[in-house]
């Protein structure tokens, strides 16, 4: 069963979909069978709203599908209304990026373009509350909560079953300087550090590097039931896109794969890393 209570969320609006378009109905007539509008029907399938067990219930004894796939939806149901550890941080985490949290803790892969900032799950502490304080519009407390947030994220990368995760980073990324130069060697230091571990690889594409496809950052996560397909995320100043579809994900695993061919290897990348580091130090 899925981890987070976001990746249960989305495992069952997958399966609640599969089931109506397994019996050839619009979510109008489903509604309508059940004495309720289609919208109902749609957001249940979408994700977009919670859902209750008794109404998970309801749809599953219209399909006639197996008691035990009932008693198995409903029980995602129950699990999605479970608050995740970063939700307790209140405004200091967006709800769209909520969202992306909990699919993160749930993936199995996770494939990330970085063109102007280091990634989030290499940051440190000093890196990281620069970057929030930049917004402008996040209260100190906030600020601070932000920043524990994503510290605690890395511990996935550290877990037993660690994400494969493979990052590619924009030079620019490392010779942007952030805070300052000293804060710049530390946090060059723990790029190299976490590019170390067995679960990380890390690509550098240098300035020399030509054209290359891609327009700006994205992620992708792959999850580990082939019933949960991969999906793209990307994200802007105040919301985020999440893209699903077969030629989405197609498009976007031809661009990295582009993007890890342009790059340099993981081991040429450590030694462009530690001679940044060195600048710094100088």
């Amino acid at each position: 069963m899925p981890g987070s209570p976001t990746a249960r969320r989305r495992r069952l609006s997958i399966e609640l979909k599969k089931l109506r378009e397994r019996s050839s109905l619009t979510c109008a007539q489903v509604g309508e069978a059940l004495d309720w509008s289609g919208s109902k029907v749609n957001r249940m399938e979408t994700g977009s709203g919670r859902v209750q067990p008794s109404d998970v219930d309801a749809l599953c004894r219209f399909y006639e599908t197996s008691d035990e796939l009932r008693e198995f939806l409903k029980s995602l149901a129950r699990q999605a209304k479970v608050r995740g550890w970063w939700q307790q941080h209140g405004a200091a985490v967006p709800e769209w990026f909520n969202i992306y949290i909990g699919l993160e803790q749930d993936a199995s892969t996770l494939r990330q373009y970085q063109c102007e900032v280091l990634p989030g799950l290499m940051q440190t502490e000093a890196y990281a509350s620069e970057l929030h304080k930049a917004g402008g519009h996040m209260a100190a407390k906030d600020i601070d909560r932000a920043v524990r947030v994503r510290m605690e994220r890395q511990a996935m990368l550290t877990r037993a079953d660690a994400p494969d995760a493979w990052f590619i980073v924009h030079e620019s990324a490392l010779r942007n300087v952030i805070g300052d130069r000293a804060l710049m060697r530390e946090q060059l230091e723990a790029v190299l550090v976490t590019a170390d571990m067995p679960s990380v690889t890390l690509q550098v594409l240098p300035f020399d590097s030509g054209t290359y496809p891609a327009t700006g950052s994205f992620t992708m996560l792959g999850f580990p039931a082939q019933e949960d397909p991969d999906l793209v995320y990307r994200d802007g100043i105040t919301d985020a896109v999440y893209l699903e579809g077969e030629h989405h994900v197609r498009e976007y695993t031809r661009a990295f794969d582009g993007l890890r061919a342009a790059a340099l290897s993981p081991q040429r990348s450590a030694q462009l890393v530690t001679s940044v580091l060195k600048d710094y130090a100088g």
